[in-house]
């Protein structure tokens, strides 16, 4: 293929399959099945591989998440993100009503929005492309998550004019979604996000924008930074022109002349919320009229043209039926309400936690009472009070039992903690409780092996600790449900895949009391080998400025035992690493090289090493890599398109390099 007919073919796959995103994401009206759309996204790849120098910024190919960010940059909003005073009722919304009405008269119109659960963003255009997007921040500075904003594929790359625009909008995460994402952590054996919101920033914020590409976020768009630059007279306009762009807004606005309307708008979106396919917390009322905006203002914090009315929390009685206990990873004794099924936000809510011992004494319940629950954050449902004038005297009360529901060893409550424990190694609940945690995506990772396939090799007895997962055969695995010959395939390849990890996944997968898994890296470069780990003295390990007291009891503590030296005997024998496979960070003193005690900044885009890999580099000469230009700033490295660090480094005369420079270092 000749260099024309590859731009043109490349050029043509790009707008089509714009189209079909536009399509699909953005009108909810797919014009192509799934998979002619990942064929034609196929051959695109393929050939912006072939002919690199075709590939451009708006291609659909830079929705999958490029390289790893070492941090995110602070962006400086042209237009303050304001955020919104709150109404909690209808007096609060009359009260707001009152105001404007003495500031402009009667003659002006509202807009209702959905108030979207999700976060804040900017999206900023130059000559149509897609060039920059940023959280909300502190209102006047945000964080640079370009990255992961353009794996959203209703955002788009290209807009259907060539105008230069900032707009914002909510990135949320769909129902749908939020399950799908919160399935397979579990599986992994790793804690489920709480909320869609916290999903999604929590998504937006990864450095790794292909875990946002994997997540499948959404947006909507509410609003122009500037909508004076553009022309329209109106909050409504500017959401049309929002459309006609071809951004994504959300089409259960209403435009209302009154408050009464309002406050009927209001309420039908208290009952009718659950059903959508995403998250609201409230409706967000706006004076239309641009210029009555304007006469408006704003407080220091708020426009005085809005306000958020939030949706109260959904309350709902039911009875609490039974106290169940179960036992965590660390020994806690966790009790839970068992309810009668009742619906609460949109869901039916059986189980609510009850934390410890300590809330049901304070808040006085008993087994049998009639009780108020709701969904904290919509989401996680808990026991708000009991209603004891409807109690009939039949009601029990609930005694946590001294001793442990799944091996019968006496529980503790350890000094300074409320919670009750079992501190028998050997409880049944904590071996498979701690199976889960040794194989989730922080530990040792072995993908396939979650937490319901766990609690059937444990249920079988194939599983007594963590060395016995080293252990299982083909047969063994074949025998259980669901778990067909590819499946045992893949998940046998991960488990031999994991033996070669390094150590600090290991110490952090053993669940040492107090051990994260930052102090698991500091103590793997500490001492290098498990031996070493396991034969240092309590002073050896505060010795180290991570590490303090109680930390080093509990690591001491942890090798002392007789079965953990038996455990990693076990681990040894079936070829898990032992040691520590990354680089270990040379003390000034030792280094010898040019980096050695000095504060060194990258910035640009460098040709031949990744941002990570030159900090590793430098961090192993004994440098310190900063995110920040300033006096105690001795190097800067600057790569293609260095911007504002740059400019600061020449303004305070520090040294600068390219790339080859550090490169020339680096080698000697």
């Amino acid at each position: 293929m000749d260099l024309q007919t590859a731009e043109k073919r490349i050029k043509d796959l790009q707008n089509l399959l714009n189209q079909y995103n536009y399509e699909y994401f953005v009108l909810d009206k797919p014009s192509i099945q799934d998979a002619e759309y990942d064929r034609l996204l196929r051959d695109l790849i393929e050939l912006e591989s072939r002919f690199p120098q075709f590939k451009t910024p708006d291609s659909p190919t830079q929705r999958v998440g490029g390289e790893v960010l070492d941090m995110f940059k602070k962006v400086e909003h042209r237009t303050p993100m304001l955020s919104l005073a709150n109404a909690f009722n209808e007096q609060d919304l009359r009260d707001f009503d009152r105001r404007i009405r003495q500031m402009i008269g009667d003659d002006f119109s509202y807009v209702c929005e959905l108030k979207i659960d999700g976060l804040a963003v900017s999206l900023r255009y130059e000559d149509g492309l897609f060039v920059l997007g940023a959280t909300r921040g502190d209102g006047s500075t945000g964080e640079d998550i370009t990255a992961n904003l353009r794996t959203i594929r209703s955002i788009p790359l290209r807009l259907n004019e060539p105008v230069t625009i900032e707009v914002r909008g909510e990135a949320f995460m769909p129902k749908r979604s939020f399950e799908a994402l919160n399935k397979v952590r579990e599986e992994r054996g790793e804690e489920p996000f709480a909320n869609p919101r916290n999903a999604a920033a929590g998504s937006l914020r990864q450095l790794d924008p292909r875990i946002a590409a994997s997540r499948n976020l959404d947006i909507f768009l509410y609003g122009i930074g500037d909508p004076g630059e553009t022309g329209v007279v109106s909050h409504s306009e500017g959401l049309d022109l929002l459309e006609k762009l071809g951004f994504k807004t959300n089409k259960e606005r209403k435009k209302l002349a009154h408050i009464d309307e309002v406050i009927k708008y209001v309420n039908s979106w208290i009952e009718k919320r659950p059903a959508l396919e995403y998250d609201i917390d409230g409706i967000v009322v706006k004076v239309d009229s641009l210029e009555q905006q304007r006469k408006l203002g704003t407080t220091a914090k708020s426009p005085r043209w809005a306000i958020a009315y939030k949706f109260p929390a959904e309350e709902v009685v039911t009875i609490l039926k039974d106290i169940e206990l179960s036992v965590g990873r660390t020994g806690v004794i966790t009790p839970t309400a068992i309810l009668e099924p009742v619906r609460v936000a949109g869901t039916t809510v059986q189980r609510a936690s009850l934390h410890n011992e300590d809330l049901i004494r304070e808040k006085d319940i008993k087994i049998g009472d009639h009780v108020v629950v709701k969904k904290a954050g919509d989401i996680i449902p808990e026991v708000v009070n009991v209603l004891a004038d409807m109690r009939t005297g039949e009601e029990k009360d609930f005694n946590m039992p001294a001793h442990c529901p799944e091996c019968e060893s006496e529980l503790v409550r350890l000094d300074g903690e409320v919670a009750l424990r079992c501190i028998n190694p050997k409880c049944p609940a904590q071996i498979r409780e701690g199976l889960i945690h040794f194989v989730s995506r922080n530990a040792m990772n072995i993908e396939g092996l979650g937490e319901k396939v766990i609690s059937q090799l444990f249920a079988a007895n194939l599983v007594h600790d963590v060395a016995d997962i080293y252990k299982l055969t083909r047969e063994q695995l074949l025998g259980l449900e669901r778990m067909g010959e590819k499946s045992v395939n893949n998940l046998l390849q991960a488990i031999e895949a994991s033996k070669q990890n390094s150590l600090e996944r290991l110490l952090f997968g053993l669940g040492i009391r107090h051990v994260g898994a930052k102090a698991a890296k500091t103590l793997a470069i500490e001492f290098g080998t498990m031996d070493r780990l396991a034969s240092a003295t309590r002073e050896e390990l505060t010795a180290i400025n991570e590490i303090g007291e109680k930390m080093a009891d509990s690591i001491v503590a942890f090798f002392e035992m007789e079965e953990v030296r038996e455990l990693i005997k076990e681990l040894k024998a079936s070829g898990v690493n032992m040691e520590y496979k990354g680089t270990i960070p040379a003390s000034p003193a030792e280094s010898g090289s040019y980096f050695a005690g000095k504060t060194i900044v990258l910035t640009g885009k460098l040709a031949q090493l990744t941002r990570n890999e030159a900090k590793e580099k430098i961090e192993a000469l004994g440098g310190n890599v900063s995110g920040s230009v300033s006096k105690k700033t001795n190097l800067v490295i600057a790569g293609e398109d260095a911007g504002s660090k740059l400019a600061k480094a020449e303004e305070l005369g520090i040294e600068v390099w390219n790339e080859e420079r550090l490169l020339e270092e680096l080698t000697k």
